[in-house]
């Protein structure tokens, strides 16, 4: 699948790569952080326009009135 394969270069580049884990548990919370706070609200999508996919989904549930 090439969006998994995509997601989870992205995740090793811009932090896995970056880090050394004491433990799995903080690997895992930090993966969990880096999802949650970065990547979903905050990290940019060429395909979404450019926008966070939060603020892509606002824009497409305000051109559609709401669900």
């Amino acid at each position: 699948n090439a969006v998994a394969e995509s997601f989870f270069q992205l995740l090793k580049r811009e932090r896995i790569k970056r880090k050394t884990y004491r433990s799995r548990e903080e690997a895992r919370q930090d993966v969990f952080n880096y999802i949650e706070m970065f990547y979903n609200p905050i990290r940019r999508h060429g395909h979404n326009g450019n926008l966070s996919p939060i603020k892509f989904e606002e824009k497409f549930v305000s051109k559609v009135g709401g669900v």
